[in-house]
């Protein structure tokens, strides 16, 4: 597979032209990469107007995740989501139905500040059995059950892979939302590397509509690198509108190293990378339940995640990670009741049984008996854009309670809600706020 965008900034740097333009090292500083920094000079395209080598280089993402269009982003998923949710209220006012999108409770923080930039009404999906906030099991039954009981909403969102692993049955999910006209959203932020599994398992495969992927979360790809993929049977205002959805909100400098590396990243995935996965997968499965047999309980069903809850040994999720930190592991993610940790085939076999041989050299302690806190479902008093574009004042989180929130960033570990604003603070949500930590927020100003 061909690789446009490297080649033409390689070729430009070896030409050693006089740089009078941007960006300002002008080709060399202290990185030793900056030669391979450019902006959009004669040939390099434009990202979100792509012709050329861009262009050309999306079509090759495009044949590898089987999309009617694929296109890139130098700013992550969260370019995406609000890309999304953007073309949502296209297509729902196209045809005449409100821009509401019904929405998995777990959505992460970018999809509150999308939904308060475009003004969407937004109703919570709340799982049947909620056990922790980063969890937001819905399964199709439910989804059916729900949508009979409402007014059509223009779109469904969920997030799948979540933080801890779970795969929602992507399949079963847009199956329920077309027999309702209804779309179907997918941040799958976390979950890039699906389509090549053996068993392809990515969201545009199974029916969503359209998806976010943060190529650099799980692929060989620089931080920022992502994707926006549009299915084929999706709405064609969707490919119609998609450079325009993501010029909205994206910055006018996207990163050509950023865009190098997905460029590089389709050669990659193209020559060999899922029979590395085929190989690799199994050995995680291994590791999983040598995990479990030691004592461990895990989470979530994502092949190439380790999701420990760890407080059965004794141990909260922050304790166990600062003893990994100490034997040079560093994971993921912790908080009071898990540890993640995301693989890749490029941690080899050797380092991957270090991590399971230290953690099950770990000493066990007494079990700690104490469950995370569930919030109510808080009292919407305002549209999340009233909210957080209201004036605010902070105060602390023991003089907030009756408060409306006016802050998106009020969470828990990952930037997922535990009040989202607009909505009131109760005593169950300061209960969540103090088990995770939050000290201050931001409440609206009567």
């Amino acid at each position: 597979m061909n690789t446009p965008i490297c080649d033409f900034v390689r070729t430009y740097a070896n030409s050693k032209q006089l740089r009078f333009h941007m960006p300002g090292h002008k080709g060399a500083g202290t990185l030793g990469i900056e030669h391979l920094d450019i902006t959009e000079i004669e040939g390099a395209d434009v990202l979100y107007r792509a012709e050329g080598i861009i262009k050309e280089s999306e079509l090759n993402a495009s044949a590898l995740f089987g999309s009617a269009l694929t296109k890139y982003s130098t700013e992550g998923s969260s370019l995406s989501i609000r890309a999304m949710l953007y073309l949502a209220m296209l297509y729902a006012k196209s045809i005449g139905r409100e821009p509401r999108i019904l929405a998995g409770r777990n959505a992460h923080h970018t999809f509150m500040t999308a939904a308060a930039l475009l003004d969407l009404k937004v109703d919570w999906l709340y799982p049947e059995h909620w056990d922790n906030l980063v969890a937001c099991e819905i399964t199709p039954d439910y989804l059916d059950h729900v949508l009979c009981s409402q007014t059509k909403p223009a779109a469904v969102y969920i997030t799948s892979p979540d933080y801890l692993g779970n795969v929602a049955d992507i399949a079963e999910l847009s199956a329920v939302c077309h027999k309702h006209g209804i779309l179907l959203l997918v941040d799958n932020a976390h979950g890039a590397y699906l389509n090549f599994l053996s068993e392809n398992r990515h969201p545009i495969t199974l029916g969503a509509d359209i998806c976010c992927d943060s190529a650099h979360k799980t692929l060989p790809v620089l931080t920022g690198g992502g994707y926006l993929h549009i299915s084929k049977h999706a709405p064609e205002c969707f490919c119609q509108q998609a450079e325009k959805a993501l010029s909205l909100f994206a910055s006018t400098s996207p990163s050509y190293l950023i865009m190098q590396s997905l460029d590089a990243a389709n050669r990659y995935l193209a020559e060999g990378y899922a029979e590395k996965l085929a190989d690799y997968v199994p050995f995680v499965g291994e590791l999983k339940v040598r995990l479990a047999d030691f004592g461990y309980t895990l989470h979530g069903n994502e092949p190439l995640k380790i999701t420990i809850a760890p407080k059965n040994l004794g141990y909260t999720g922050y304790e166990l990670a600062e003893i990994l930190a100490e034997h040079r592991i560093i994971c993921e993610f912790a908080d009071p009741d898990f540890v993640v940790f995301m693989l890749t085939p490029e941690i080899s076999k050797e380092d991957l049984d270090h991590l399971v041989q230290t953690l099950c050299a770990v000493p066990r302690k007494e079990a700690i008996d104490i469950k995370p806190p569930m919030p109510s479902k808080p009292k919407q008093i305002c549209s999340i854009r009233e909210a957080l574009f209201a004036t605010s004042t902070e105060v602390s989180i023991q003089d907030s309670l009756g408060q409306t929130l006016a802050s998106t960033r009020i969470s828990c570990p990952p930037a997922i809600p535990i009040v989202v604003c607009g909505e009131n603070i109760d005593e169950d949500a300061i209960r969540c706020f103090e088990y995770y930590g939050v000290e201050m927020c931001q409440v609206m100003k009567e």
